[in-house]
């Protein structure tokens, strides 16, 4: 532990977190040890989730959280580095290329990273050994892969058909929730679970999101967990971690092959 200031806080960045989902944007400030220090604050995702309009929203949240020292951004879609490449539950044509971690950075004056929202969740509950998993129940179904606490390359599984033609979004995301009720959907997670399973191989799996909340852990394989929805939040803080420096640096030059030889 760091030391502590005159305010019994661990002295460090404090980090404001952004969890942007497809019916709700939400934040708050997180410790250096990643404790939320304020309350968490929410508004409803704009309809349509215009680029502009998302950023507003965000924006006016950071305003009623006051001081932090860097922000985090967990997006539901493809991200790599500063940029949205994809948003299913968005608006992919509205978010392609949009560079929401450069303009956030520019509004807020402070430095930014982001990730997918599934994998900053991961980051707030995963133990760091062997292969763990991370999904997440909300408006669709995020996804996020680590081995030994190291971050795996982005899978978007959401948009991978899963039964008849359906992609898990269609097949467990909130509109079918919605339409079939509790109990069927039940039966459609408890169907992925171990073909997640077979495809992964994962030693622990954790389901997180709002819907989440609608799952008994006791129904539950013994590694497979509930985590509580404020983890995409929470994991904010590990978001700066070193082991993950590599994902926010400048591209590497493309390979180019040696030129070949000629007697």
């Amino acid at each position: 532990m760091g030391r502590i200031d005159d305010r019994g806080h661990e002295k460090g960045p404090l980090t404001l977190a952004f969890d942007i989902g497809g019916s709700h944007l939400k934040a708050g400030v997180l410790s250096p040890a990643g404790d939320m220090i304020t309350e968490r604050v929410r508004i409803v995702t704009p309809k349509p989730a215009k680029p502009k309009d998302v950023v507003k929203g965000l924006v006016s949240l950071a305003g009623q959280l006051k001081r932090f020292d860097r922000v985090t951004i967990g997006f539901p879609g493809v991200v790599r580095r500063d940029t949205v490449y994809t948003a299913p539950n968005l608006g992919n044509d509205l978010w392609h290329e949009f560079k929401l971690a450069a303009v956030i950075a520019k509004e807020l004056g402070k430095p930014v990273r982001m990730l997918n929202d599934a994998s900053v969740q991961g980051l707030g509950v995963i133990e760091g050994r062997g292969t763990e998993c991370v999904i997440t129940m909300g408006t669709g179904m995020g996804f996020a892969h680590f081995l030994d606490g190291r971050l795996a390359p982005h899978l978007e599984l959401s948009q991978h058909p899963i039964k008849g033609g359906k992609t898990y979004d269609e097949y467990v995301g909130e509109k079918v929730l919605e339409k079939i009720g509790r109990k069927r959907w039940l039966k459609r997670v408890h169907k992925i679970i171990p073909v997640l399973e077979t495809v992964v191989m994962y030693d622990t799996l954790y389901i997180g999101g709002g819907n989440s909340r609608l799952i008994d852990p006791k129904d539950l394989p013994a590694n497979v967990k509930t985590v509580s929805n404020e983890a995409g939040i929470t994991g904010g803080v590990r978001a700066w971690d070193k082991r993950i420096d590599h994902l926010f640096e400048a591209p590497p030059k493309a390979f180019a092959p040696a030129a070949e030889h000629t007697s």
